[in-house]
C-alpha cells in the first residue's frame, strides 16, 4: 500500500490494482492515451538490488550543483506518496497531484493499471509539466518488465545484483540479472557496479546485443579512499577528482559515488553541460539518503537493509563506525524476504533484538521473526516510539532496520510526536 495514493484515487474516481503485475502493455497503452509524456524527458534509468537510491542521490546532487533542474521518481515512499515524485528535492504538491489525477481520469486510465503503474504515469506527467532538465528514474522491481522501462534513457545504471523477488524475477543470479539488464537500451551506455561473475556475463551479453557501451566499476573508472577523502579516477576521460567527502559511510557508498559520477559524465555530454570538478565535490558532500545509515535521534540510526546483501553492507558499516559499541537492533521485515539469512547476518554484531509489527499486508508477524531469531536478548514491543526515545547506556547504538516500510511508519510517528 502506498500511503495517500488511495485519497487521490477516490477523489478522482480512478481505480487501480494493488497487485504487482510485470509487463509493459498496460503502461504503453496508458502513456499513448496521455500523449506520451515520457518521450519529452531526458532520463537516467536505475535498476539493481541495492544501491539504487544512494547512487540516484549522488547523481541528483551533482546535477543540481551544475545548475540542472532534477526530477526523481523513487520507491518506496519516505512518508507518503508525495515524496516518491520530487523536483529539486521538493515533493509534488497536493494541487499538482490533483491536476495530474484529473488528467489521468480524463484520459480513461481508471481500471487499466496497477498502483505503481498509475504512479509512474503521474511522475512522467509531473516532470513534463514542470519541464525538468533531467529525470532520475528508479525501477520498482526488476527492470525488463517494470513499469518504468518505457523510456529511452541517456544512460542506464545498475549498481548491484543479488537474489530478490525470486517469485517474480527467478531463483538464480543470472535470471535476476536478465531482468535488470532489460533497462539497457540500443546504443545507450550502461554503468555497472562490482557484479558477480554470472551477473556480469549477462550484462556483457545484453550490452553487446544492444550495441551499448558497458562502463564497469574497477575497469576504466574507480574510486579509492585516502586520508584526505575519496578520489575518483576515470582513465577513459583522463579525469581525476580528489578530496571527495561523503556523508554516506561505507565502501559500498564509495562505489555508488563512483557510479554516479560516471553516469553524470554521460548526462553532461548529452545535455552539453560543462563539467565542473568543484561542483562534483559539492554534490558528493551534499548527498544524504533517508533510511541509509541515517541518524534520526542521538545514537539511533535508520537503515533499510532488507536482504542478505544489504544486511552485509550494514554490518560492515557498523563494524567500521562502531567497533567497540553495544549494538541493539529494532527489526520488522516483510515475509517475502529471506528473513532467516538477514537475522543471521545481524546477529554477528547485535547484542539485543527487538521485533515489531508494522502496517503492511506483506509484513511478517513479530512473533514469527522472534521464533527465527538465535539472539540471546530478544523482545517484542507493541509501540517502539517510547523505546527509541528512552535513554541508552553509554556506548550503545540502536539500529532500526529490516524494511523501508517500517522506517516510513516509524518516521511518521516520530514527526507526529
Amino acid at each position: 500500500m502506498i500511503p495517500m495514493l488511495d485519497y487521490y484515487k477516490e477523489q478522482w474516481h480512478v481505480a487501480s490494482e494493488r497487485i504487482i503485475k510485470p509487463g509493459l502493455d498496460s503502461m504503453k497503452q496508458a502513456l499513448a492515451a496521455l500523449g506520451h509524456p515520457e518521450q519529452d524527458l531526458a532520463v537516467v534509468h536505475l535498476a539493481g538490488t541495492n544501491g539504487k537510491g544512494s547512487t540516484l542521490t549522488f547523481i541528483e546532487q551533482i546535477a543540481r550543483q551544475h545548475g540542472l533542474t532534477v526530477g526523481k521518481f523513487m520507491s518506496p515512499c519516505i512518508i507518503d506518496v508525495h515524496d516518491q515524485i520530487q523536483i529539486n528535492e521538493q515533493p509534488i504538491t497536493s494541487m499538482q497531484m490533483n491536476s495530474i489525477f484529473q488528467t489521468m481520469q480524463q484520459a480513461g486510465l481508471s481500471g487499466q493499471l496497477t498502483d505503481f503503474e498509475l504512479l509512474t504515469c503521474a511522475a512522467f506527467l509531473h516532470f513534463k509539466n514542470e519541464r525538468v532538465d533531467i529525470v532520475l528514474l528508479e525501477a520498482g522491481m526488476g527492470g525488463r518488465e517494470d513499469s518504468t522501462n518505457v523510456i529511452t534513457p541517456i544512460v542506464s545504471v545498475i549498481p548491484s545484483i543479488a537474489l530478490e523477488h525470486t517469485n517474480f524475477l527467478g531463483t538464480t543470479i543470472a535470471e535476476i540479472a536478465g531482468h535488470k539488464a532489460g533497462i539497457i537500451k540500443e546504443g545507450k551506455p550502461v554503468v555497472v557496479g562490482r557484479l558477480q561473475q554470472h551477473a556480469m556475463a549477462v550484462m556483457v551479453s545484453e550490452a553487446k546485443a544492444k550495441k551499448a557501451t558497458l562502463l564497469v566499476l574497477g575497469d576504466l573508472f574507480e574510486a579509492q579512499t585516502a586520508a584526505n577523502g575519496d578520489s575518483y579516477t576515470n582513465d577513459d576521460m583522463s579525469i581525476r577528482v580528489e578530496g571527495l567527502h561523503r556523508q554516506l559511510p561505507g565502501a559500498h557508498q564509495r562505489d555508488n559515488m563512483a557510479l554516479a559520477i560516471t553516469a553524470f559524465f554521460e548526462v553532461a555530454n548529452t545535455l552539453q553541460v560543462a563539467i565542473d570538478l568543484e561542483a562534483i565535490k559539492r554534490g558528493v558532500a551534499a548527498a544524504k539518503v533517508p533510511g541509509r545509515f541515517e541518524e534520526v535521534l542521538p545514537n539511533v540510526y535508520f537503515d533499510g537493509a532488507h536482504n542478505p546483501a544489504s544486511a552485509e553492507m550494514l554490518v560492515r558499516t557498523i563494524e567500521q563506525q562502531f567497533p567497540n559499541k553495544r549494538i541493539e537492533f529494532l527489526v520488522g521485515m516483510l515475509a517475502d524476504k529471506d528473513v532467516e539469512a538477514v537475522l543471521r547476518i545481524f546477529e554477528r554484531v547485535g547484542r539485543k533484538f527487538t521485533f515489531v509489527d508494522f502496517d503492511n499486508d506483506r509484513a511478517m508477524d513479530a512473533q514469527q521473526i522472534l521464533a527465527i531469531s538465535n539472539a540471546e536478548e530478544t523482545e517484542i514491543v507493541q509501540d517502539c516510539i517510547p523505546m527509541l526515545h528512552r535513554q541508552m547506556s553509554e556506548g550503545t547504538v540502536r539500529i532500526v532496520t529490516g524494511s523501508l516500510y517500517l522506517l516510513s511508519e516509524i518516521r511518521k510517528q516520530l514527526i507526529v510526536r
